[in-house]
């Protein structure tokens, strides 16, 4: 029977990206028959505006040379996007089809934006992305789907961005411990807690 992994989070959180990839690496490797359900944790509207690139430079710099030198190929602050509500609205139109599709469109996007470099507020990257999926949009629907998803989250308790839930069991961030020292960001691999999710997902 397929297990549902729910998981909030946003396109430009670059912890997610980690997160996400980490759990589908995992999954992959061991055919496991888990589906990963990507619902919205929108950032900007939470923060009340989208995370700025040099913020996220930052971020990338530091997980580069440490816990994650095999992602992130191709951040570029330039085409970093204005906005990715529109990039949440197409995630949430593939759910619709199916889970599956759902997370085969979320993972997508991310590789986009964290691997190639593509503006996700650019429309043609988006529409490219729908067409290679058959996703079709509809744009009043898709953002009040989002907007719901938010909701739930934060009905439900969700802290930020990413949570993975599972059974109703919430994990924030479960890879990463991220904190500031002394004003300098600290990224580093939470290897307990993160063994302690995977295990609970992928259980022997």
């Amino acid at each position: 029977m397929t297990r549902v992994l729910e998981v909030f989070a946003d396109v430009m959180c670059p912890f997610a990206h980690i997160g996400l990839a980490r759990v589908a690496e995992r999954r992959d490797a061991s055919g496991a028959d888990v589906v990963l359900a990507v619902k919205a944790w929108p950032l900007e509207l939470i923060n009340g505006a989208p995370l700025a690139p040099d913020f996220v430079a930052e971020e990338i710099d530091i997980l580069r040379a440490g816990v994650a030198p095999d992602l992130f190929a191709g951040f570029d602050a330039a085409t970093f996007p204005t906005t990715t509500l529109p990039a949440l609205d197409l995630a949430h139109a593939a759910a619709l089809v199916d889970v599956a599709i759902g997370e085969r469109v979320s993972l997508a996007l991310r590789r986009a934006l964290w691997e190639e470099g593509r503006d996700l507020a650019d429309p043609a990257v988006l529409a490219a992305i729908a067409a290679e999926h058959g996703v079709v949009t509809d744009a009043r629907r898709d953002r009040a789907g989002v907007l719901a998803e938010w909701d739930d989250g934060k009905a439900r308790g969700v802290r930020g961005s990413p949570e993975f839930v599972l059974d109703g069991a919430g994990w924030f961030c479960p890879s990463l411990n991220v904190r500031r020292v002394d004003g300098d960001l600290v990224v580093d691999v939470d290897a307990d807690t993160m063994h302690e999710f995977l295990d609970t997902v992928f259980p022997a």
